[in-house]
């Protein structure tokens, strides 16, 4: 079988962790999420409406620069402004050119709860969103066995830290709610071709829990958008491309952020 987006992405990190000196458990106690909720901000109240995750992107392994020079500082500020509910960074820096430091700059020009987007593969990558002031952390569960998303998630509550699990169809979503996942993100992008799959997240909504809090993810472009994904249920949506090439990206999450989500029977 041919190698794919996934499998290039997750051999690059499982080496970096391989190759990672640091022993993570004399780093437990020194490091914990002091930042605000990423839970709190993301679940939904009787009529609210739908939630907004705004995303700093400089590129993506299929379609390579969607904006080489953003500012993240600008961008998560505009982003607060228009009523975002939290920001998601991309780390990864050979696929996505993101970095650390994107987090560190989004925390010094906003007040709201930051998710560290990245390949999460070992005990260190939980331990440095904590660490580099991300309330968050993104676990795949493609990326993961269920032995491995349980010691991240345990590992995640004890430093206080929230996960988005990220799910693409109906097992990977009874997978994510049985093993403690308090967000679930539906992924509408397949990873291992990254091509887009604009119904997947109506589909999957129906496997999860009605205790989660749930989140469209990738081919969220309009309002149009947003508002099918809140009639399917959804809480939250995570929105990237669009509002990095947006000209006016504080008006853009408004549009979106003013969206009536619907209310769960």
């Amino acid at each position: 079988m041919a190698a794919t987006y996934l499998d290039a992405i997750l051999d690059a990190h499982r080496t970096r962790a391989r190759n990672d000196p640091r022993v993570w458990q004399e780093r437990l106690g020194t490091v914990r999420c002091e930042g605000p909720s990423f839970l709190r901000a993301l679940s939904p109240s009787a009529r609210s409406s739908i939630k907004v995750i705004a995303e700093v992107k400089r590129r993506s392994p299929s379609k390579g620069w969607i904006d080489e020079h953003l500012d993240p500082a600008v961008l998560a500020d505009a982003y607060e402004r228009g009523g975002a509910s939290a920001i998601s960074v991309l780390t990864d820096a050979e696929h996505f050119a993101g970095s650390s430091s994107d987090v560190t700059a989004v925390r010094g020009a906003s007040s709201l709860p930051i998710l560290r987007k990245d390949f999460t593969v070992c005990e260190n990558d939980v331990l440095d969103a904590a660490a580099m002031g991300a309330s968050a952390v993104l676990l795949i569960v493609a990326a993961l066995d269920d032995a491995e998303l349980r010691t991240f998630l345990d590992l995640a509550y004890e430093l206080n830290l929230d996960a988005l699990v990220e799910v693409h169809d109906a097992e990977e979503a009874r997978r994510a709610s049985d093993l403690g996942a308090r967000i679930v993100g539906v992924n509408q992008r397949d990873l291992r071709s990254f091509e887009v799959d604009s119904s997947r997240a109506a589909t999957v909504v129906s496997a999860l829990d009605d205790a989660v809090v749930r989140v469209a993810e990738s081919g969220i472009v309009n309002a149009h958008d947003v508002e099918g994904a809140a009639q399917s249920g959804f809480d939250a949506v995570l929105v990237g491309e669009a509002l990095v090439r947006s000209p006016d990206p504080t008006a853009l999450v408004r549009e979106f952020a003013s969206v009536t989500r619907t209310a769960r029977d």
